[in-house]
């Protein structure tokens, strides 16, 4: 039985990362933290936990959870994770980070579009980007996972297969993706407010001004040996969970939809979470589950990606339950199918 800890235990994402755990054979929780005062009982924070956990969030150091936890999950904001990290570390845990602060290369480029220098910049050329679906020989053996985001695990599974073919341009890429309130996070803003959201659809960070647009490029290059250029437009739509990418990018071949649907399905053989399939995929069809559903059409020269998936569980603790299988030597689908 593998003990872990979940640093940042109060958000929806540290909720669907219990409930996996609780299910999962080979996890024990033994430490939840929050900054919150007096060590509430984690039922009393997410109350459908009632009577399925026994266990207070305490305001524990990064060094008491290494005590504590042989695996932990960060789930804490970005910047305040990489101040948690090396220690958790130096304490002899593995950690698999659900932040930002691993997951790009370059400082520089971390400073630029999260507005903090990085305190821990040694490990981002190194770290592993935890996606299963490219990555999964690297993640066994390591000692720190960056976790991919929603919106950059919808994107880049929809782009990798036929970039890697070389059937659509790396550059030129138009990503229209919309999310769910609930992967704006749990902290109160005026924009999540059921009055402003309810019955409403809006764009933000237009412009290539959205901090996963830099994730995407280069964990595409990496994948795919091109450099990839994209434009990425998020919005937000009036649901709890879920996000729908759908993509256009100029095809350097004539293709049907057969063949480019079979193209992708070949690239994801053997993959259990992703779903390729024939028809046009909805939010609801993933909602829950940690499946990403894609289908590609084509016209006019262009090559049209449709990517749906939970943005809570695929996007977040569900594919932080593969990263930790994946570390611990159990099969990929434990605990998530």
């Amino acid at each position: 039985m593998v003990q872990v800890a979940i640093l940042g235990a109060t958000g929806y994402t540290a909720l669907e990362l219990i409930k996996i755990l609780l299910r999962h054979p080979g996890a024990k929780i033994t430490a939840l933290t929050t900054r919150q005062e007096g060590s509430p009982p984690i039922h009393t924070i997410h109350q459908s936990l009632y009577g399925r956990l026994d266990l207070k969030c305490e305001d524990l150091t990064p060094a008491q959870v290494a005590q504590r936890a042989e695996v932990v999950f960060c789930c804490l904001p970005h910047v305040a994770s990489m101040e948690a990290v090396p220690t958790l570390l130096a304490g002899g845990a593995k950690v698999i980070d659900l932040s930002a602060d691993y997951r790009l290369n370059d400082p520089l480029v971390y400073e630029k579009w999260y507005g903090h220098k990085h305190s821990d910049p040694g490990r981002l050329a190194t770290t592993v980007y935890g996606l299963p679906e490219l990555f999964a020989e690297r993640i066994p053996g390591q000692s720190l996972i960056a976790n991919p985001g929603c919106y950059t695990s919808a994107s880049i599974l929809a782009l990798a297969p036929l970039l890697s073919r070389g059937w659509i341009e790396p550059s030129g890429i138009v990503i229209d993706a919309k999310s769910g309130v609930s992967g704006a996070g749990r902290t109160p803003k005026l924009n999540t407010l059921f009055s402003e959201c309810n019955e409403a659809m809006s764009a933000y960070s237009v412009g290539n001004k959205h901090r996963h647009l830099p994730e995407i490029e280069q964990v595409l290059s990496q994948a795919t040996g091109h450099g990839v250029e994209a434009i990425f437009t998020p919005h937000l739509v009036p649901m709890d969970r879920g996000i729908i990418a759908t993509i256009y990018a100029r095809l350097t071949r004539s293709a049907t939809d057969a063949e480019l649907i079979a193209a992708v399905r070949e690239f994801y053989a053997g993959k259990p979470f992703v779903r390729v399939v024939d028809h046009l995929p909805s939010t609801k069809d993933s909602a829950f589950t940690n499946f990403c559903d894609i289908t590609v059409r084509q016209a006019r020269g262009q090559a049209i990606i449709i990517s749906c998936l939970d943005n809570l569980i695929k996007g977040a603790a569900g594919v932080a339950a593969q990263n930790f299988n994946l570390l611990c030597g159990f099969p990929e689908t434990t605990g998530l199918l």
